[in-house]
C-alpha cells in the first residue's frame, strides 16, 4: 500500500489506484497526511477544504467525507498495513506507518543523500528521491491557501534537491550532466535566479562559456520585462566569472560549498503571490509585513515600477482616505526586494495621526540603527543625522518608503543621497512642493473597479459566498464606491456575521443616514480616516468642504461652491483647488469638481448653517435664467425671480448660445437633484423656476423623458398659488407629451393652460399655450382647428408687441396650412412671418419660413422658385449648424428632386442631428 502525495493525491494498493472521489475529499485526505499520526482539528480541515467562510454545514460534510474515506479503507484491507483512520475528541488522525507516503521517504532519501561523502552515492540517492515524483504536489485537491503552502514547501524541497544533484555531478567533474538537470529546472523555472546562476556556473565549467553569457542576458531580460529589476548578486557574480572566463580553481571551490537553501529565490512572477526574495542576513529590512488580501492595481503596480526607474527616483503615490496607498508600496516593495540588497526602510509620518509626526531626528535614528551605526555614534542634531545617513545611503542600493506624508517639508530630509536609492512617498495630498523641489513622479490611485472590488470582498468572505450572491456583491461594491477601507469595513462585519447575505448589508447600506456608521469598525473606517484628513485644512477650506455637503447635486463649479460657503467665485475656486490637493474632491472636468459619495455623506454630517441650501437654489434660479436667456433671446425672461430671492455673489456669464447649450448638457441632472431638493424642502418657488429654466434643453432634447420633472414642477407651481408658473408649465408639458406621442393626455394640459394664463393676464402664455395646442389638435386630425388657435395666437402676441412669438405662431399656422393643401395662403403667411421684425430672429426661424414658403412654391406648380428657397434654406441651415432645419428643407429637395449631391448632403446632417439630439 502507498499514499502519495507528490503528484496527485492518491492511494493504491498493488491492484492499483482506489478512487477517492470529489476534490474536497482528495484535499481532506492530504492535509491528514500532512500531519500523519498527529492529531488534526475539524477547525484545520476545515480552512482546508474551504477558502473562507465554510457553509453552516460543514462539520456535517467532512464527516461525510471522514466515512467514505475510512470504507475505502476498510475495503482495501488497510489494517493488515497498519493503517487506521479514527476520531480523537474533535479531531481526526490517519494512524499509518511513515514509510507508506511518498513525501517521508522522498525527505528521509534527501537527508541521506547529503550526508553521503561520495559525489557518485550522493547522485544515486538524489535520482533515487526525485523519481517518486509524478507530477506537481497535491495534484487534484482543493487549492485552498492551507494546500498551497504545503505544496509549494515540496515543490521548493524538490528544486533545492535538483540543484543539489547538479552540485553532486559538479563534484564528479560531469558538468555537461549538472548543466543538462539545471536547464530543464531553469527552463520551467525562469525567474528563479539561483538556478540560472548554477547554470551559467556548470555551462562556464563546461566549456560552454558563450551558451552560459546567452543564458544570462536571457535571464536579465525576462527579468527586466516581467518584474522590472535588475539580475540580483548571485546571478550578476555567475556573469562575472563567465566574462572574467574563469573556471576550475573556483569552479572546484564553488562546486565543494553547500547549495543556497530552498527559500532563497526570486519573485516567481508579478502578481506577488509567489515566494518573495530572502535577503542576506545583514540586508536591512523595516518593511511591514505584506498586506492581505491585496488584488488588482495592475496599471498603479506597473505605474510604480516605471516612476522607480533611473537616477535616485522618487516616486509620490498619492490618492484620498482609505484608498489602500500604503497596501499597495507595501506589495511593491515586498515583490521588488530583491532589486534593493542595501535594504528597505520604512517610516510612518503620521502625518494624517490622531498621535501626532515623529520628528525627523527621531526617523532618521531609526534609519541610522537599521544601518548598523552604533547608537552612540548617531548625531543629536537633526542636520548631523542627516548627513550621515546620506553619507551611509551613497553607496548602497536602498528603498526607502516614507508614508502618510503630510507636507513637502516633511519628506525633504529624509530622502537618501545615493543615486542608487529610490524613495516612495505616500500622502493624501498632491505635494506639488516635492514635484518642484524633487522631481517627484507621480502616481495616483482612484478607487479600485468593480471587478477588482468584488475581488477583495472574495479575499475576505470566501468566493463561494460571493458568487453565490453576485447582484448582493454588486450592490455592496457600488455603495461603497470601489473604496478598499470602505469594502474591507463591509467585508468584516459580514464576516462577523455568517448568517447576514450581502443583499441584507447592501439594504442597510442604502440608507444614508446609516451609510458611514455602518462602515466603521472599532477605530478604523471611513469616517475616522476622512475625519484625520479634514482636521489638516485651513479653517477657510474647511468651511468651504463643509458647506459642499449641502449640494443637492453631484457636480460643483465656483460659483456654486460660493453660493453654498457664501463667499466669492475666487475663494471658492482656491478652497477647491486646497480640496483637490487633498483629494477631498476630484476634478472632473474643467471648472467642475465632484465628490466620492461616501466623502459627501461625510460632509454633510458637519456644521454647515441652515441657509447653504436656499443660497445654492437661488444661485441655480439665476444661472438657469441666464442660460435660457442666452440660448433663446428674447424680449422677456422665462419668470421673474422670488420676493424673497437672495442674490448670490456673481453667477456664470454665457457669450452665446453654444455655451449656454453645453452647460445645459453638462448640468442636467444636477438641474434636476436641485429642483427634487427645493421640492423636498417645500420651497415651490424655486422648484418650478428652476425646471422652467430647463426649457430650451426641453425643446432640444424633448425625447429625454422631461415628464415626471415637469409634471413635479406643475404640482409645485400650484402649491406656490402662482397661476402665471401654472399656465406656463402645463403649455410646456402639453407640448413634451405632444412629442411623445401621448395627445390626448396632452390636450387635457393643454387646453387648461390659455384659460389659466388668460385668467392671470399673461397673454405671451396664452398665445404660447394656443401654438402648442395647435400641434396637439393637427396630430388629432384637426388643422383647421389648429390653424384658428394659431390665428388667435397671433393676434395676442402682436397686441402685446411680442414678435418672436408672433413669427412662432405664423411658422405654425403656415405648416398647418400646407398640411390642408392650402398653397397661396401658406405662401402669404410664411412671408408675412418673414416680414415681422423682431431684435431676436433666429437663423433657425429664418430656415424653417423659407422652407414653409417653398413647399407651398411647390405645391402651386412654380418649382424653380420653390427649389430656389429650399436651396437657400438647406444651405443657411448647413451653414449655421442649425441640422433640424437643414434636414426639413433637404427632405423637401428630395421629394422633387433624386440628386445623389442632396442625398448625400441629407443624411450628412441627419447623422449630426443623431449625434447632438
Amino acid at each position: 500500500m502507498e499514499f502519495r502525495l507528490l503528484g496527485a493525491v492518491s492511494f493504491a494498493t498493488e491492484t492499483g489506484e482506489l478512487p477517492l472521489g470529489p476534490a474536497k475529499r482528495r484535499s481532506l485526505l492530504a492535509a491528514l497526511l500532512l500531519r500523519p499520526n498527529r492529531p488534526v482539528p475539524v477547525e484545520q480541515l476545515t480552512a482546508t477544504l474551504w477558502d473562507h467562510e465554510p457553509p453552516p454545514r460543514a462539520r456535517g460534510v467532512i464527516q461525510g467525507h471522514v466515512s467514505r474515506l475510512r470504507a475505502l479503507l476498510t475495503g482495501a484491507d488497510a489494517e493488515m498495513f497498519g493503517v487506521e483512520l479514527v476520531t480523537q475528541g474533535t479531531s481526526y488522525v490517519l494512524r499509518m506507518p511513515e514509510s507508506l507516503l511518498d513525501a517521508h521517504r522522498f525527505e528521509e532519501l534527501v537527508t541521506l543523500a547529503r550526508s553521503q561523502r561520495a559525489p557518485a552515492d550522493a547522485v544515486a540517492m538524489y535520482q533515487e528521491a526525485l523519481s517518486l515524483w509524478q507530477g506537481p504536489a497535491l495534484s487534484g485537491a482543493y487549492p485552498s491557501p492551507p494546500l498551497q503552502a504545503a505544496a509549494h514547501a515540496l515543490e521548493e524541497l524538490r528544486l533545492a534537491s535538483v540543484e543539489m544533484l547538479a552540485g553532486a555531478y559538479a563534484r564528479l567533474g560531469e558538468h555537461n550532466r549538472a548543466a543538462a538537470v539545471l536547464r530543464a529546472e531553469a527552463e520551467a523555472h525562469p525567474l528563479r535566479e539561483s538556478l540560472s546562476a548554477a547554470l551559467m556556473r556548470e555551462l562556464q565549467r563546461a566549456g560552454r562559456r558563450s551558451e552560459a553569457l546567452d543564458w544570462f542576458h536571457r535571464t536579465r531580460r525576462l527579468l527586466a520585462d516581467e518584474l522590472g529589476v535588475d539580475p540580483g548578486r548571485e546571478l550578476a557574480d555567475a556573469y562575472g566569472v563567465a566574462l572574467r572566463g574563469e573556471g576550475d580553481g573556483e569552479a572546484e571551490a564553488a562546486a565543494s560549498a553547500p547549495p543556497p537553501p530552498a527559500a532563497s529565490v526570486a519573485p516567481q512572477g508579478r502578481s506577488g503571490q509567489g515566494p518573495a526574495a530572502t535577503l542576506p542576513p545583514e540586508t536591512v529590512d523595516l518593511l511591514p509585513r505584506m498586506p492581505r488580501g491585496f488584488h488588482g492595481r495592475a496599471g498603479e503596480l506597473t505605474a510604480l515600477s516605471r516612476a522607480a526607474a533611473g537616477e535616485a527616483p522618487v516616486c509620490l503615490v498619492t490618492g484620498p482616505a482609505g484608498v489602500g496607498k500604503t497596501a499597495l508600496v507595501v506589495h511593491w516593495a515586498h515583490r521588488n526586494r530583491a532589486a534593493f540588497p542595501g535594504g528597505l526602510l520604512y517610516a510612518d509620518l503620521r502625518g494624517f495621526s490622531d498621535t501626532g509626526e515623529p520628528t525627523h531626528l527621531e526617523v532618521l535614528r531609526e534609519f541610522l540603527l537599521a544601518l548598523g551605526v552604533a547608537p552612540r555614534r548617531i548625531p543629536e542634531s537633526a542636520n548631523g543625522a542627516s548627513a550621515l545617513y546620506r553619507s551611509l545611503a551613497a553607496d548602497r542600493q536602498l528603498l526607502v518608503v516614507l508614508d502618510n506624508a503630510r507636507g513637502s517639508e516633511q519628506v525633504r530630509e529624509l530622502l537618501p543621497g545615493g543615486t542608487r536609492c529610490v524613495t516612495v512617498v505616500t500622502s493624501r495630498y498632491r505635494l506639488r512642493g516635492l514635484i518642484a523641489s524633487d522631481a517627484a513622479r507621480p502616481v495616483p490611485v482612484d478607487v479600485l473597479e468593480p471587478e477588482d472590488s468584488t475581488a477583495l470582498l472574495a479575499a475576505v468572505l470566501g468566493k463561494e459566498r460571493v458568487l453565490a450572491e453576485a447582484v448582493g456583491a454588486r450592490r455592496l461594491v457600488e455603495l461603497c464606491g470601489g473604496l478598499p477601507l470602505a469594502l474591507r469595513v463591509a467585508a468584516a462585519r459580514l464576516a462577523d456575521q455568517p448568517d447576514c447575505s450581502l443583499r441584507a448589508m447592501s439594504a442597510e447600506l442604502d440608507d444614508e443616514s446609516r451609510r458611514l456608521s455602518l462602515l466603521d469598525v472599532e477605530d478604523t473606517g471611513v469616517r475616522a480616516a476622512l475625519r484625520l484628513t479634514v482636521r489638516r485644512l485651513p479653517d477657510d477650506v474647511a468651511h468651504h468642504f463643509a458647506h459642499l455637503g449641502r449640494h443637492p447635486g453631484t457636480h460643483v463649479d465656483r460659483f456654486t461652491a460660493a453660493a453654498l460657503a457664501g463667499t466669492d467665485p475666487d475663494t471658492a475656486e482656491a478652497a477647491l483647488d486646497r480640496l483637490t490637493a487633498a483629494h477631498l474632491v476630484t476634478r472632473a472636468a474643467p471648472g467642475r469638481w465632484t465628490l466620492h459619495d461616501l466623502v459627501r455623506l461625510y460632509a454633510r454630517g458637519l456644521d454647515a448653517g441652515p441657509d447653504a441650501l436656499h443660497r445654492v437654489l437661488d444661485q441655480t434660479v439665476a444661472t438657469a435664467l441666464a442660460a435660457a436667456d442666452a440660448a433663446e433671446p428674447g424680449d422677456e425672461e422665462c419668470f421673474s425671480l422670488p420676493t424673497d430671492f437672495r442674490p448670490p455673489y456673481a453667477i456664470r456669464e454665457f457669450a452665446d448660445r453654444d455655451e449656454a447649450m453645453d452647460w445645459y448638457a453638462a448640468e442636467r441632472d444636477d438641474l434636476t437633484l436641485a429642483a427634487t431638493a427645493a421640492d423636498s424642502a417645500g420651497l415651490h418657488g424655486r422648484t418650478w423656476r428652476i425646471v422652467l429654466g430647463l426649457w430650451p434643453q426641453m425643446v432640444w432634447r424633448v425625447h429625454d423623458g422631461w415628464t415626471p420633472l415637469l409634471q413635479t414642477a406643475l404640482e409645485a407651481a400650484r402649491a406656490d398659488g402662482d397661476a402665471r408658473a401654472e399656465s406656463r408649465v402645463l403649455a410646456l408639458l402639453g407640448w413634451v407629451l405632444t412629442e411623445e406621442g401621448r395627445t390626448d393626455e396632452a390636450v387635457v394640459h393643454l387646453e387648461a393652460a390659455p384659460v389659466i394664463a388668460a385668467r392671470a393676464g399673461d397673454r405671451r402664455a396664452e398665445a404660447t399655450a394656443l401654438i402648442n395646442l395647435s400641434l396637439a389638435q393637427a396630430a388629432l386630425g384637426s388643422p383647421e382647428e389648429a390653424a384658428e388657435g394659431c390665428v388667435q395666437a397671433a393676434h395676442l402676441a402682436r397686441e402685446v408687441g411680442d414678435r418672436h412669438t408672433e413669427r412662432l405662431a405664423l411658422h405654425h399656422l403656415a405648416r398647418h396650412q400646407l398640411d390642408t393643401k392650402q398653397w397661396q395662403s401658406a405662401l402669404d403667411t410664411s412671408m408675412a412671418a418673414l416680414a415681422v421684425e423682431s431684435t431676436d430672429a433666429s437663423t433657425a426661424s429664418r430656415v424653417l419660413l423659407l422652407t414653409a414658403g417653398g413647399e407651398a412654391l411647390i405645391g402651386m406648380g412654380d418649382e424653380t422658385e420653390g427649389i430656389r428657397r429650399l436651396e437657400t434654406a438647406a444651405d443657411e441651415g448647413e451653414a449655421s449648424g442649425y441640422d433640424e432645419g437643414a434636414v426639413r428643407a433637404l427632405g423637401a429637395l428630395l421629394r422633387v428632386s433624386a440628386d445623389v449631391g442632396l442625398r448625400a448632403r441629407y443624411d450628412t446632417a441627419m447623422v449630426r442631428l443623431a449625434e447632438r439630439t
